[in-house]
């Protein structure tokens, strides 16, 4: 599950890095679906990020790898 995470992010990568931002994994814990990033560069502290997270990275994930079930900022 990790390493399909991890190229669905790279996919979102280039999407944030278009706008100055960037996403890094933290964790993935394949028990709960449970996948922790950190929201970097730009995204980091924008008003947006909330959304840019939830509607954004959670949506692509959850889309791609099935067995995501939530994506949490750290």
């Amino acid at each position: 599950m990790k390493e399909e995470v991890e190229k669905s992010i790279e996919g979102i990568r280039l999407l944030l890095q278009g706008h100055g931002g960037d996403v890094r994994l933290v964790s993935v814990d394949e028990a709960t679906g449970k996948v922790e990033v950190e929201l970097q560069g730009a995204c980091n502290g924008c008003p947006h990020a909330a959304q840019t997270l939830k509607m954004g990275v959670e949506a692509k994930l959850m889309e791609d790898v099935s067995e995501v079930k939530e994506v949490v900022a750290v």
